[in-house]
Formats: C-alpha cells, sequence, structure tokens
C-alpha cells in the first residue's frame, strides 16, 4: 500500500470526525432518533501525484479535482450546476453521486482557502443584514476556481469552460467567462450542510453549496437555463474539473 503524504494526515483526522447523513430530499429527512450512518472519508494514493476519495480524483501538483457526473436538465430554469442525485435535482445542469464532504475534503488538502465573500453577516437575531465580511484580496484570488467539464463527441473528447453550457434567458448569451467561488459551504449542529442538502455549486446563491457563481445576477433564480444545442442530451456522462482559476486553460473545440 502507498503511503500518504504525511501533511495530509491531521487534514484527514480533523475532517474525518465531521460525520454526516448522505443527502437526502427534503420530505425525506431522518427522525430525530432516526440512526444516521457516519461518512469515513479515505484516500488513495493513486500515483506520485494524484490521489483519490470515493469518486473524486485530485492531483496534488497541478490541484486539479475532476469528479463524474451526468447532464440533469436540458431546459427550464436553473438554480444549481451541480447538485447530489437526490439533491434539488428540478433545478440542476447536472447531478452527481459523489459525496460533497469527499469533494471539500479534496479542495482542503490542496489548500484552497474559504472565502465566505458572497455571503450577507446575520444580525444580531440571526437575520441577514446588509454588510458582507471583508475578506482579504489574496484569499479571494486563490477561493476563485475555474470549472470545466469534459465528455465524448461522436467519440472525440472535448472539455470546455462548463459556463458555455449556460445561458441568460433575458440575453440569449452564455454566461460570461469567469470564475467561480470556494466558499466551504458551513456546519450546522456538527453536520455538514452541503452533505444534507446534497447542493455542490450554486449559480443563485447558495450559502449551503461548496462553490457559488459570483457573476451578475446570481440572486436572481429566473434568468439560467441550459444553453440550447451546446449542452449534450440528458444521461450524457461527463466529468467536472475544478482547477484554481490562474491555471484555466483556454476553450478547445468552440
Amino acid at each position: 500500500m502507498r503511503l500518504i503524504p504525511l501533511i495530509f494526515f491531521p487534514i484527514l483526522a480533523a475532517l474525518a470526525s465531521a460525520q454526516d447523513q448522505s443527502p437526502v430530499e427534503p420530505k425525506s429527512l431522518p427522525a430525530p432518533d432516526q440512526a444516521v450512518a457516519p461518512v469515513s472519508p479515505s484516500v488513495k494514493k493513486l500515483d506520485a501525484t494524484r490521489f483519490q476519495i470515493g469518486e473524486v480524483v485530485f492531483d496534488q501538483k497541478s490541484r486539479e479535482i475532476r469528479f463524474p457526473a451526468q447532464i440533469n436538465m436540458t431546459d427550464g430554469l436553473l438554480e444549481f450546476l451541480v447538485v447530489h442525485q437526490n439533491g434539488k435535482i428540478h433545478e440542476s445542469l447536472l447531478s452527481t453521486q459523489i459525496s460533497p464532504t469527499h469533494l471539500n475534503l479534496a479542495f482542503t488538502l490542496l489548500r484552497f482557502p474559504e472565502s465566505k465573500e458572497l455571503y450577507l453577516l446575520p444580525t444580531e437575531t440571526g437575520a441577514a443584514s446588509d454588510t458582507y465580511p471583508e475578506v482579504p484580496a489574496e484569499v479571494k484570488a486563490a477561493a476563485r476556481v475555474a470549472i470545466d467539464v469534459e465528455w465524448l463527441d461522436n467519440g472525440k473528447t472535448r472539455r470546455i469552460p462548463v459556463n458555455e453550457w449556460i445561458q441568460h434567458a433575458v440575453k440569449s448569451t452564455a454566461m460570461p467567462a469567469g470564475p467561480w467561488v470556494y466558499g466551504g459551504s458551513a456546519f450546522e449542529d456538527g453536520k455538514f450542510t452541503a452533505e444534507s442538502s446534497g447542493d455542490i455549486a450554486a449559480i443563485f446563491l447558495s450559502m449551503q453549496a461548496i462553490i457559488n457563481y459570483p457573476g451578475d445576477d446570481n440572486t436572481d433564480d429566473n434568468v439560467w437555463v441550459p444553453f440550447p444545442k451546446r449542452v449534450p442530451p440528458q444521461g450524457t456522462n461527463v466529468t467536472v474539473i475544478i482547477a484554481p482559476y490562474s491555471n484555466a486553460k483556454p476553450l478547445s473545440n468552440p
């Protein structure tokens, strides 16, 4: 068995202690006295730089993260880019079977900082204020990621920024090229909320999601739709690829 670098063990120990339930629809949440199976992340080394947690593969050198997903919607309003298959699939472009906990662990092991810049601070009563947290510029920059999709198109592997698959319903243009923000979701009552909700990457701002779109209209749930004729058929298998935004690759096969 190949050994995992020693720098990973303190982080693994801390995150493995955060146990939570598998994502479920709100209507099927377990009763308060119902036992919940814990998530026990384990990291497997694939080669000199790549590691795997469940179905999430990440590269320590390039800091690239990959996981499998499927085209979930080809029309209709979108609030999410990716959700767990037991989550809000009625409003997500892609669905996946991966554990959000595993994805967040990959982000942590690759030392991506969380940026909470998009989340309004709470007031003393717990309601949302009109103030955003102050986040250092270097943290904002380091938390920005590019999200690409890779799939087979007539036997050829294609890879493009996922923004090309999302259209503004009013402007009829593709979502502007640009980064997404790793916010890391949150913990409530000892539970990782992305695991409970299944929210992984949100277009319409979600504090439960691990990643959020920071661009214009990210607080409007009536403007984003799958881009017609660009999105492959429903059920098409894809690979979601997340990388530091500064390392984003140019559009290929436009």
